[in-house]
């Protein structure tokens, strides 16, 4: 990886604005700025740093979130409860959605300079067309797509950031970094709200469960975490891979996840048990990331040396694999037509595989690595991320 796992010994608190943002059920807005100083302190080595925790807002044109929605009590003492599994409305629909063209490829419809260093993850909105970019300087950023107009951006974390989801209502954001840590960010109140600290290492993902109640994290520690929103205690421990777990996905509208790991293997989990269900083989190298598809029934991964497997969940087989290598595929998205992937590559650039067909399609535009890509809700967009410190827009 090209990270580094050191925590910087300085820390710089930068010139920020904070904003309120509130919006009434007829979409009337009001924004406050408040301007502070930016103070700089130089750390000694010995002392233990205390890091600022804070969201940096500029001017909005649209609501993040649904301010009014209820909040998690900070004094709860009651832990939450699994729900049962919810019918998946992906699954029994009747009209299919519309795939994205790819027949004389993809154009580039923007690019922002969004970072001062690599963008490592990404993450959508659950109901709008805003995406959450984190990166390895230590900040996420929030951003209205596919204007690119900055919405919104947080920092408080002392080392990079690998990943970032949205809670199903978007009120809330977790973030998981290089830091050993995973932090909770309230929108409405402007700051982080929850720092959750018991992974011995570097954390690579983050996921909320459907209902909003839990958090998933994987770490290079090899273990994966279910944390209670409501008591902020770790309910269980995900005990069983034998190397780094690199990413971390909730399977919608279920109980179950789905990881992946560099010991080779993809692995379903039940996460009110803690107990794994099924472990899915056919990789030969560290596998970066595993998604699952809206409708629950495949898991789609991709490796270091650039092959792509799809599991039936169902069956606990592979049935389709591709190679894209040699170069590492970092991170793939399915489409929500489900017929459609594309792969993240170190190569600069990123792969389009039609399921059906087979057939490959290479985007290029990045200056660097892709590390991470993703379709907004109607498919019409993918959005992508580099080394090169940008986001670009895809139609």
């Amino acid at each position: 990886t090209h990270r580094s796992l050191s925590v910087s010994d300085q820390v710089l608190v930068k010139r920020f604005q904070v904003a309120s943002l509130q919006a009434a059920l007829q979409g009337i807005e009001e924004v406050v700025l408040d301007d502070t100083s930016a103070i700089g302190n130089k750390l000694d080595a010995k002392r233990t740093a205390v890091v600022p925790e804070r969201v940096m807002r500029t001017e909005l044109k649209r609501t993040v979130g649904d301010n009014t929605a209820p909040a998690r009590p900070s004094n709860a003492t009651n832990e939450a409860q699994f729900p049962p599994p919810r019918s998946n409305p992906h699954a029994k629909a009747q009209t299919p959605r519309r795939t994205l063209d790819t027949t004389n490829g993809l154009g580039l419809d923007n690019t922002v300079s969004a970072h001062g260093a690599a963008v490592s993850g990404l993450c959508l909105h659950p109901d709008k067309q805003l995406v959450v970019s984190a990166s390895d300087d230590h900040s996420w950023k929030m951003w209205s797509i596919p204007s690119g107009e900055l919405v919104t951006a947080g920092e408080g974390h002392t080392s990079w950031l690998s990943d970032a989801d949205f809670n199903p209502s978007g009120t809330h954001l977790a973030t998981a970094s290089g830091d050993a840590t995973v932090r909770i960010w309230e929108f409405a109140r402007g700051l982080c709200t929850a720092v959750l600290a018991e992974h011995a290492h570097a954390v690579w993902g983050c996921s909320w469960h459907w209902a909003g109640d839990f958090l998933a994290s994987c770490a290079m520690d090899n273990l994966s975490r279910i944390w209670d929103i409501t008591s902020l205690k770790c309910r269980n421990v995900l005990r069983g891979h034998t190397d780094s777990v690199n990413s971390i996905c909730f399977v919608p509208f279920t109980n179950n996840l789905c990881t992946s790991s560099a010991d080779k293997t993809v692995s379903l989990w039940d996460a009110r048990t803690g107990l794994s269900t099924h472990t899915f083989y056919g990789h030969q190298h560290s596998v970066n990331h595993a998604t699952p598809s809206l409708k629950g029934d495949i898991i789609a991964s991709c490796d270091s040396y650039g092959v792509v497997q799809i599991f039936d969940i169902r069956t606990i087989s592979s049935i389709l694999a591709v190679n894209l290598g040699p170069h590492p595929a970092n991170r793939l998205a399915l489409h929500p037509a489900g017929n459609l992937l594309a792969v993240a590559s170190n190569d600069s650039t990123i792969k389009l595989v039609d399921l059906q067909s087979q057939k490959i399609l290479g985007i290029g535009g990045h200056d660097d690595a892709v590390h991470t890509v993703l379709f907004d809700h109607d498919g019409n967009h993918l959005i992508s991320g580099s080394t090169d410190c940008t986001i670009r827009v895809w139609s």
